[in-house]
């Protein structure tokens, strides 16, 4: 499993991965959460954990797409990039 792009909004990430494909898209899901915010960014700031509701950081839900061999991955990966991008260049000015 590889993480390929990130691409951050207000209040959502977007997650373009690969996978073995026995590896079920959820566990992918739980995995990334895992491992940023269990692990890397209450570590970093223990006191988030205490002040986060129930001391979790991410929310249960999820959505999940795929892209398969017929799909364009550089037009879901431009998408994954530009997210966030222009709404900032918008508050800049």
């Amino acid at each position: 499993m590889e993480f390929e792009q990130l691409g951050c909004d207000k209040d959502h990430v977007h997650l373009l991965s690969t996978a073995h494909p026995k590896i079920a898209p959820g566990q992918i899901v739980r995995v990334f959460k895992s491992i940023t915010g269990e692990r890397e960014l209450f570590k970093r700031k223990p006191d988030l954990k205490r002040d986060l509701w129930c001391g979790k950081f991410w929310a249960d839900g999820y959505y999940v797409a795929t892209v398969g061999e017929r799909a364009d991955w550089g037009v879901v990966e431009r998408y994954v990039k530009k997210q966030n991008k222009s709404k900032e260049a918008a508050a800049s000015t």
